[in-house]
């Protein structure tokens, strides 16, 4: 066992330090007010968003991008609510010098909505590049001005960008915000390193001649999620010089955190089930080493406690852990301006391996539930 704990404490540290590591590679982009070129079809599928959609859509009559180099395109994935009508009305509140916006039903042909959804708004949109968001998101004033200055300057046709969580004063709130913060960290310490295996469809930009390039979403409809990371996979494999990421603090994305510990298992099960069809070995690999990693912390402390293993070098394993991961964290929320989330951090650390394996071992059973419908693994 001693051996066992030596070597994937390596991996790990090395794995985490390499994050940290790539994370300082990518320069943080700032914006120098060039005129705008690049258009762009914004595609937000919803299902049920009525609650959400107005802030949104606020988010969206505050962008600075010229009106008339973007449109927004709306897929209506068989609401049961008031959704469409509720978007309907407050554009009616809308300026005349807006952009274009319209609201299509999404043709499903798999067993993925969301995948459906945006390869059906990919068929209408009119523009040269893609970018793609989600219906409970807040986009910043200078979102799309921030991709287009980074296309100018930049041999790109995929773009990953930031985005984070609303922050609210709860522990669940900044357990989440300290998960996510992680986990950007890891995506941009994957582009910083030459890696890239992660990025978030709720700020995700590419080329429309590239999805048609690569076939779309073809290869991976079986899974319900994972629109971004399987197109980024396809992307990384046949173009990966130019695949960049978006590291602009005006391209922050912000959107929700789950509201309860259901919700959130539930969020992560979905999340869990795509993994095992990632093609990326990095990706599957990253994935591996941080659950036998939270995995070896739980068996450690229950064979501590049972005498069955030294104390000091447990927490030797336990200190290395919590060093590196907030090695990593902390430059990821002095970034994301959440430094907040930090005061949680000792307790989120505790907690985290017992939610993470239970998380992963739940996933391989069951089914989750994803905007009222339940999916299979």
């Amino acid at each position: 066992m001693m051996l066992t704990s030596i070597i994937i404490t390596l991996l790990y540290l090395m794995l985490i330090g390499s994050f940290a590591f790539g994370f300082d590679k990518i320069n943080l982009f700032k914006l120098e007010d060039l005129p705008a070129k690049t258009t762009f079809s914004v595609i937000i599928p919803f299902r049920n968003e009525a609650e959400n959609l107005p802030a949104l859509l606020k988010s969206i009559n505050a962008l600075n991008y010229q009106n008339t180099l973007f449109e927004i395109i709306f897929v209506d994935d068989a609401s049961e609510d008031e959704s469409v009508k509720i978007i309907n009305n407050i554009l009616k509140g809308f300026s005349n010098n807006q952009p274009n916006i319209s609201i299509i039903k999404n043709k499903k042909t798999s067993n993925s909505p969301k995948k459906d959804a945006i390869t059906t708004a990919i068929e209408h949109a009119k523009h040269e590049w893609i970018i793609t968001t989600d219906a409970d998101c807040l986009l910043p004033k200078y979102w799309l001005d921030s991709f287009d200055e980074f296309i100018q300057k930049n041999d790109t046709n995929c773009i990953a960008a930031p985005v984070n969580y609303i922050e609210k004063n709860c522990f669940l709130n900044r357990f989440q915000l300290l998960d996510i913060l992680s986990l950007q960290g890891a995506t941009i310490g994957g582009f910083g390193i030459n890696k890239p295996f992660l990025c978030n469809g709720a700020n995700f930009g590419y080329k429309k001649d590239l999805f048609i390039d690569l076939n779309g979403f073809e290869g991976n409809t079986n899974t319900a999620s994972g629109d971004d990371i399987f197109l980024l996979e396809k992307a990384a494999k046949k173009h990966p010089k130019q695949l960049h990421y978006l590291k602009c603090e005006l391209a922050i994305v912000l959107t929700k955190a789950q509201p309860s510990l259901k919700t959130l298992i539930s969020q992560r099960i979905r999340w869990a089930a795509k993994t095992s069809h990632y093609n990326n070995w990095f990706g599957k690999f990253t994935g591996l080493i941080v659950l036998l990693k939270n995995a070896l912390i739980i068996t450690l402390l229950l064979l501590t406690i049972i005498g069955s293993y030294n104390l000091k070098v447990f927490l030797y394993v336990l200190i290395i852990k919590f060093n590196i991961d907030f090695f990593l964290i902390y430059k990821s929320a002095v970034f994301f301006n959440k430094k907040g989330a930090l005061r949680s951090y000792i307790v989120g650390f505790l907690v985290y391996p017992f939610f993470s394996v239970y998380v992963a071992f739940i996933s391989l059973f069951s089914s989750y539930k994803w905007k009222g419908r339940t999916f299979k693994k």
